[in-house]
């Protein structure tokens, strides 16, 4: 069967990619052959997928339309999306624009599930969002943050880990305390970085409005008009989250990060994050957003690397 795609020819680069990766991604996926022909793009493919090669090229040209430059990953969600009917459903998420970068980058949620995780952030005084490394749990929670920091809706950014190693031994860190906890706490820093700036970050450090600190600093503390966030909250042990739970003070926002596949505890400890859940997913109030494979937004292939390792585990387990 053939179909033709109606196409400014300005935006045929863009859709099709560099070296026309995208272009080749669209007809291996669908089988099918794409020429560019008469000011658009004759598809050829079998009746199923003709249709199906449409509905994700108009996706990608109501992105491209946006000033929106396709990336790998635009490709494969409108491909994912295309199961569910719907592929055209990022260019709706372009609106949705949190803040800007210290570059003048706009941060907006990518997903379905992105968009389901920043609006109930929005809306609740807890929000949990788990998922794998790559979805955007950090970087989205801090851009709210940041956003509310500005606005006046919170006074301080107070953001928190626990200081576990990550599977290896690191041995004894030279300097002082802050030296010896800085390297847990740099994807923090490199993310606050990008989104406010390293003048404006240590500027409004010195102040004490903007916290980067190791969980254990937490304790015995009250957290009135702020905005925390915990990450890395698989490797808290139970009677950490309670107590980080716990310090929760009036006009505050907590977001609480984390990745069950990458708990670094040791093996007879359970963790804090999937105690959690057990207990508090019926707590007005308290939302839990599930992330997956779909919501990563670094190179495709890490998609790719978490869903391999997911059936690996799952046939491991069996």
């Amino acid at each position: 069967m053939e179909e033709f795609f109606n196409i400014d020819t300005y935006h045929i680069s863009n859709i099709f990619g560099a070296l026309d990766e995208h272009l080749h991604k669209l007809e291996k996926e669908y089988d099918a052959q794409i020429v560019q022909r008469d000011g658009g793009l004759k598809i050829i493919a079998s009746d199923k997928n003709a249709g199906k090669v449409v509905n994700v090229l108009n996706a990608l040209y109501k992105l491209s339309q946006k000033g929106v430059t396709i990336s790998p990953q635009n490709v494969d969600y409108a491909i994912a999306m295309n199961v569910e009917e719907k592929a055209d459903v990022q260019s709706s998420l372009q609106d949705d624009v949190i803040c800007r970068t210290v570059y003048g980058k706009s941060i907006i949620p990518k997903t379905l599930g992105q968009k389901q995780y920043v609006d109930s952030i929005r809306n609740n005084m807890i929000t949990f969002g788990i998922g794998p490394a790559g979805v955007g749990k950090t970087y989205l929670a801090m851009a709210l943050a940041v956003k509310a920091f500005k606005a006046g809706d919170v006074q301080r950014i107070i953001m928190t880990r626990p200081a576990i190693e990550a599977g290896e031994k690191l041995g004894f860190l030279p300097g002082d305390l802050q030296s010896k906890v800085d390297p847990y706490l740099r994807p923090l820093y490199d993310a606050l970085y990008e989104i406010m700036g390293s003048e404006s970050v240590m500027g409004n450090q010195e102040k004490g409005l903007i916290e980067v600190a190791p969980l254990a600093y937490m304790r015995g503390r009250t957290l009135d008009n702020a905005f925390i966030i915990l990450d890395e909250a698989q490797n808290t042990t139970q009677p950490q989250m309670k107590m980080f739970l716990t310090r929760i003070g009036f006009n505050s926002k907590v977001v609480v990060t984390g990745d069950r596949t990458q708990k670094d505890l040791p093996k007879d400890v359970i963790s804090g994050l999937s105690t959690a859940e057990k207990v508090l997913k019926n707590v007005e109030g308290i939302s839990f957003i599930e992330l997956t494979s779909k919501d990563v937004v670094r190179h495709p292939l890490v998609a790719k690397i978490i869903d391999a390792y997911d059936k690996y585990e799952d046939k491991q387990k069996k």
